[in-house]
């Protein structure tokens, strides 16, 4: 997805790990996930931790969510994942 159709998203969770370091925001987006909607909810995670990038692509996929892409903002990321069916 494209930044502007990334922004026109509407999250069902926002999890802020701004902040904190691997693995923190990976492990805030597990948990944060337990409280979306299944097939289809989305999730939008907040990092400063650069890692994040790619740790929450590997996760999504692993765990058969939709890794939708990031916006970066001033001194974070913006990463959204939409739930699969688990």
């Amino acid at each position: 997805m494209n930044e502007q159709e990334l922004k026109a998203l509407n999250v069902d969770k926002v999890v802020d790990a701004r902040g904190t370091a691997c693995p923190g925001p990976l492990l805030d987006a597990k948990r944060g996930m337990a409280k979306v909607p299944k097939n289809g909810g989305v999730l939008e995670v907040l990092s400063s931790d650069e890692g994040t990038n790619d740790d929450i692509p590997l996760w999504a996929n692993k765990v058969k969510h939709e890794y939708l892409g990031n916006i970066e903002e001033a001194g974070y990321w913006r990463l959204f994942v939409r739930r699969g069916k688990r």
